[in-house]
């Protein structure tokens, strides 16, 4: 079986990045395409979003995604003078190149936002591997961006993921609500065919083995970013369309819990084409489940596991390749042999690569409900979970101090698995509090929807909840509580230090949301500011003047002034989803009125503050600014 690889290879000085297809057999090169030369296309797509690589069954053409060519553009007045050098007279090839339009040099071009700013107009792409040869993909309406493709059966086609991109482009990272839709264009006519939903959201399509199905999860459109999904699948010769798994309101005790992931295993498939594979988060787990797609039945092959956090990474002939990991153990290689149908909780792991634990840790799973004054109305009886992590030795007869963690989306969630930044700060002597506060993934679809139009009060009143709770059962220093959190999590621990201020000592925040009416304007996800308010999401009309207010109401900046405690803030110069501007206004606003801050500015970095130098030198400064006003 022959293998493709994506090589790029950066420019010196003005000179643009070059790109190699690069196809291999086994540990052997046998050919090298340079796709710069080839001129057909801009930058290969290599994201999870957009992007693919796929051989045709035949294993003569390979099929990828990327940035449709522009014309060349300079302004109405180029003032740059040619360059010298040898001419392509001089060298006897003589190479005519296309006029460049004038006035096009700086026109905007939209993209998709947070991590995606480099991708605008996506093509399909087909490498003939034999030819040299590369043909863009005709066919496709113009009003929808193509990515996530694979051949049909037979080679007749190719199958893809079209995003709408009218009236123009929101972020697309972690967003699995946004309009898309299944399908389908014919290389022989160019008729490109609807194969799903139109109104609907879709993603992660996956090719049967003997080319019959495809399965593919499906969400509404807008609404909460991340939702509890719906498993969908495709017959490609009755053309019927089936739900195999259907959204689940509330997980019953021991039941399947419905899907939460951002998308499904690339090899997801078991050798008989019925049964697929996926994890999902359950609560604060992640487990790894089998679906039989002809019954929708779901067996759990983890359930007799011990606590952790599961993950597939392939299933190629029914051996099943997963990683295991729990907060205190960095995850471990196992594999196990897919058993036949009906006999899946037979399942037995074998462990490749073992890891042992990191001494010192000791972590429990703890479930809490909210007083009946903070039940929502429409969703009562909802619970939540947190995850505490302590250090299991420590000096005698001194309690830890307690660094509390909510986590970002806010529709997301922490699984008990292995999370480099609480781990060391356990081992430095912190306990950590990890909360799934109401609205996270994996508790169910009526968990998630409680929580639009309420956040800045159900989410921080859970985490406030938790704190206190944590502190009377737990032997911890209540006089030594701090907060670190990122994004809504950030937001979070701007709430709550300015409503309980008496409560936290220390806070570190990245990239946090202060002012949702001001980050309206300026982030790649306007829905979010408004789903979240409570608030419909209209792409064509503007925020009334009460709909301002009750962002601004929902926001921390207005509990600003009762804010002492000492703040570090995070920023990333890049960040597109909350922009920088945001926590400059909040450390403007600290500032102003005498509350100890400092700020870090991270150029070259985006949301997530994940370049090497940035994270090594953020955690360095998060856990000093810890060590340091807890007086540790």
């Amino acid at each position: 079986m022959l293998k493709a690889v994506l090589r790029k290879v950066p420019g010196k000085e003005k000179e643009k990045e070059k790109q190699f297809l690069e196809v291999w057999d086994q540990n052997r090169k046998v050919k090298s395409i340079d796709l710069t030369a080839l001129d057909k296309h801009g930058s290969v797509y290599d994201d999870d979003q957009f992007g693919c690589l796929a051989w045709s069954h035949s294993e003569t053409h390979l099929l990828y995604v990327a940035e449709k060519k522009r014309p060349k553009a300079e302004s109405f007045f180029q003032s740059k003078a040619p360059e010298l050098g040898t001419s392509d007279e001089d060298t006897g090839h003589p190479k005519k190149e296309d006029a460049p339009v004038k006035g096009e040099q700086f026109v905007y071009h939209e993209d998709w936002g947070e991590t995606l700013s480099t991708r605008s107009v996506p093509v399909l792409c087909v490498l003939d591997i034999e030819g040299n040869s590369i043909s863009v993909l005709e066919g496709i309406p113009e009003h929808l961006s193509p990515g996530q493709a694979f051949w049909a059966p037979e080679d007749t086609g190719v199958v893809f993921v079209g995003w709408w991109h009218d009236p123009f482009r929101l972020g697309l990272r972690h967003c699995t609500n946004r309009r898309s839709a299944l399908f389908y264009v014919d290389l022989t006519g160019g008729r490109c065919e609807l194969l799903s939903e139109d109104t609907r959201a879709v993603w992660s399509p996956r090719l049967s083995p003997d080319g019959c199905r495809i399965i593919y999860l499906e969400n509404n459109v807008l609404g909460p970013h991340q939702q509890c999904s719906q498993l969908r699948m495709y017959d490609w010769y009755t053309k019927h369309t089936s739900t195999v798994l259907e959204a689940v309101p509330r997980q019953a005790w021991g039941a399947f819990p419905g899907i939460y992931c951002g998308g499904l295993p690339g090899m997801c498939w078991a050798a008989d084409s019925r049964r697929i594979l996926l994890d999902t988060a359950q609560r604060s787990q992640q487990d790894v489940f089998v679906v039989d797609t002809a019954t929708g039945t779901t067996t759990s092959l983890t359930a007799d596991s011990p606590q952790g956090s599961w993950s597939v990474l392939t299933i190629d002939r029914d051996l099943l390749v997963a990683r295991f990991s729990t907060p205190s153990c960095p995850p471990m290689l196992k594999v196990a042999v897919l058993p036949a149908a009906g006999r899946e909780a037979q399942t037995q792991w074998i462990c490749l690569q073992d890891a042992p634990a990191v001494p010192g840790i000791s972590w429990g799973i703890r479930t809490l409900q909210p007083p009946p004054e903070q039940e929502h109305p429409q969703y009562r009886g909802l619970d939540f979970d947190a995850i505490l992590m302590r250090p299991s030795e420590g000096p005698a007869g001194q309690k830890p101090p307690l660094v509390v963690m909510p986590h970002g989306g806010p529709h997301s969630v922490f699984t008990a698995g292995w999370m480099l930044y609480p781990a060391a700060l356990c081992r430095v002597g912190f306990a950590v509090l990890l909360v799934n506060y109401r609205g996270s993934l994996g508790f169910g679809q009526d968990s998630v929807a409680s929580l639009p139009g309420n956040v800045g009060t159900q989410d921080v009143h859970d985490v406030q909840l938790c704190v206190e709770r944590v502190l009377q059962e737990e032997m911890l220093d209540a006089s030594r509580v701090a907060l670190v959190g990122g994004s809504h999590g950030g937001f979070l621990a701007c709430h709550l230090i300015g409503q309980f201020p008496d409560t936290y000592h220390a806070c570190v925040v990245r990239n946090p949301v202060v002012n949702i009416a001001s980050m309206v304007t300026t982030t790649d996800i306007p829905d979010w500011c408004l789903t979240e308010t409570g608030l419909p999401y209209i792409p064509d009309a503007l925020p009334d003047p009460a709909q301002w207010t009750e962002m601004l109401h929902k926001s921390p900046i207005r509990y600003v002034d009762q804010v002492r405690t000492p703040v570090l803030l995070m920023l990333g110069e890049d960040d597109r989803r909350v922009p920088p501007k945001q926590g400059l206004e909040y450390y403007r606003a600290l500032k102003a009125r005498g509350v100890p801050t400092r700020l870090l500015w991270y150029p070259g970095n985006n949301h997530a503050l994940a370049g090497v130098e940035a994270e090594a030198d953020g955690f360095m400064n998060m856990a000093l600014w810890l060590l340091k006003h807890l007086q540790c």
